[in-house]
């Protein structure tokens, strides 16, 4: 059986001894003298942080090191690129086991790093068919259905209101009987809709062709006993369907706008109470709180797990894991491996490293030498929340097992087709199927 727990980590370590991460740091020297660090970041909004901590860390070892940042969506190409040049990168990111497949040949096995063995859960390693360590990530991350607590508690003190409190709202009936009650009295609640508009247009869509489709097929996974399949059954789509029908009619627009609508569009209709709900991840709390005329304060804002009808699923969390692994170029010199093994045990055990990862770079570090801190943001605080729970299970990230980007955009188009009433559901079910198979066997 698939183990969700060992898939996400749980941030409840103890103490941990910074010395022994430290100690190998820049005094084990590798043969050829000291090297130099080249990282590859995928990120564009942390481009400045990055900055700012290699520049600490070059004033305080003397070590260059240089960030370079892949335009927005363009960073596999960009890797492409770069890792064949004679200064390659030699810290980049894999977007897990399908990322793994294309760049296991540049990765270095990692299994006796400082860093790879202070992972809190070892099952959060990026491991290659021969069960080697050759990514480790950089944060644990959460997702579902973020929503506005003040609106809720607006509604709950309504006669008639379905339920009093959250805690009832545990299973997809229940919650499709409060969004249909809510919808109902949008008026009355002051909102346009309970959940911000549905983000179909192209290029906007990861967070149902990907996110979304996380839940079912992970059910599948799970049923089936296994991590991924070269070919997919969708045998869970129409719990997939019961959960997307929501978000289209309970909505802020009518579902045949949706193919024109973007995030920013969903994100600023919830951030400026247009909407009780939106469906998102712990990185939204600054498109959030940065958006002029935010009207959601800090203490309403919480995540609800994304439930979609499945049996048992009031036991289920919100989606728990991580997609981008640190990996170091297996090309490089020696000197450069270790200068930047140093650099990575520095950012991820020392002081300074740490509070930056925590407090700029705003991440959930999924190693034990961080024990329970936490980013202070209430999204980040909600992740911690849900992992930490005893009684609830998180849904891992499955999706790193998708087969392409062409297989999204293919399912995506569908979603869209279906959203505004060209396209039947079964006809959408066969694209996510037939895509899979294809694009699957085109992996060889």
């Amino acid at each position: 059986m698939f183990n969700a727990k060992r898939a996400v980590a749980v941030l409840t370590a103890g103490a941990f001894a910074l010395g022994g991460l430290a100690a190998c740091g820049s005094d084990d020297e590798a043969e050829g003298g000291e090297g130099s660090v080249y990282f590859l970041n995928w990120k564009p909004e942390s481009e400045e942080t990055y900055k700012e901590i290699a520049a600490a860390y070059t004033e305080e070892t003397g070590v260059e090191v240089k960030v370079v940042t892949a335009a927005s969506g363009t960073y596999e190409q960009t890797l492409k690129s770069e890792i064949t040049k004679s200064e390659a990168p030699t810290l980049y990111q894999i977007n897990g086991p399908m990322g793994l497949v294309n760049w296991q040949e540049y990765a270095l096995e990692l299994d006796d790093t400082d860093f790879a063995q202070d992972l809190n859960d070892p099952g959060l390693a990026l491991q290659g068919e021969d069960g080697k360590i050759y990514g480790v990530p950089l944060a644990v991350e959460g997702y579902g259905i973020i929503y506005n607590q003040a609106i809720f508690e607006d509604y709950f003190a309504m006669d008639g209101a379905v339920v009093t409190s959250m805690d009832e709202i545990n299973n997809f009936d229940t919650l499709k009987e409060v969004t249909d009650d809510m919808q109902a009295r949008k008026d009355e609640l002051g909102i346009d809709g309970v959940f911000a508009s549905t983000s179909l247009a192209t290029g906007e869509e990861w967070r149902f062709q990907t996110h979304l489709a996380n839940i079912p097929v992970f059910y599948e996974y799970d049923e089936e006993g296994v991590t991924d399949k070269q070919e997919i059954a969708f045998s869970y789509n129409e719990n997939y369907k019961n959960v997307f029908d929501l978000y289209l009619t309970n909505s802020t627009v009518e579902p045949s706008l949706t193919p024109s609508k973007t995030v920013t569009d969903s994100m600023q209709e919830f951030a400026t109470g247009k909407a009780a709900m939106v469906q998102n991840g712990n990185w939204a709390w600054s498109q959030i709180s940065d958006i002029e005329g935010n009207v959601v304060a800090e203490d309403d804002i919480k995540f609800l797990p994304i439930y979609t009808g499945v049996e048992g699923e009031e036991s289920k969390s919100i989606n728990i894991g991580t997609e981008a692994f640190m990996a170091i170029n297996s090309e490089a010199s020696e000197a450069d491996q270790q200068a930047t093994i140093d650099f990575v045990n520095w950012l991820f055990s020392s002081e300074e490293g740490m509070d930056y990862v925590t407090n700029d770079l705003g991440f959930i570090a999924p190693f034990e030498s961080f024990g329970d801190s936490t980013p202070s943001d209430p999204l980040a605080k909600e992740v911690n929340r849900y992992m930490t729970d005893p009684d609830l299970e998180p849904i891992p990230w499955v999706f790193t097992t998708f087969p392409s980007q062409k297989f999204k955009e293919d399912f995506a188009g569908g979603l869209a087709q279906y959203a505004s009433g060209n396209m039947e559901w079964s006809d959408v079910v066969d694209i996510f199927v037939s895509s899979w198979a294809s694009e699957k066997a085109n992996l060889g």
